[in-house]
């Protein structure tokens, strides 16, 4: 699999573990047995697309990395990975975590356990909240490599 793939691949699954974490919350707001199994089908694949988006992010970040790192601290913005990947490295674990809780709230009695509810609203709304800041480190590292690259 091709480099330039393997980086479209990885922001691009998170993107779908993001939207699908927005149909969870989405659906929540009125949760009945009409569209539990919406609820739980959304919440699965949120939580298999943040997955998927950390191992090919990982494989990248172990194969491929090293030399953007090196390019990027040499640029003009070498914050682009002294702040921005190593958020990005820590909490990701976060999004993991909460990403996999997700679809494990959504096996609760959603339509009477306001509770339960609530924990599948904030589980998604911090999967989307904390992807979404995924993404925006994504695209300043991505800045990072392309400002070091012309300014060769």
């Amino acid at each position: 699999m091709s480099k330039e793939l393997i980086l479209m691949i990885h922001p691009a699954v998170g993107v779908l573990g993001v939207l699908a974490a927005v149909w969870v919350f989405a659906e929540t707001l009125n949760a009945s047995a009409d569209n539990i199994g919406r609820i739980r089908t959304a919440s699965l694949l949120s939580a298999a697309f943040i997955w998927l988006a950390y191992v090919v992010g990982g494989y990248w970040y172990v194969v491929n990395y090293a030399a953007d790192k090196a390019l990027i601290k040499a640029g003009p913005w070498p914050f682009a990975h002294e702040f921005f990947m190593e958020a990005k490295e820590h909490v990701f674990l976060s999004l993991l975590l909460v990403a996999t809780l997700l679809p494990i709230a959504t096996f609760a009695d959603l339509k009477s356990n306001r509770p339960a509810r609530l924990l599948v609203y904030w589980s998604s709304a911090i999967v989307v909240a904390l992807g979404l800041g995924m993404e925006g480190a994504g695209a300043f590292i991505a800045m990072g490599a392309k400002v070091a690259l012309a300014a060769q």
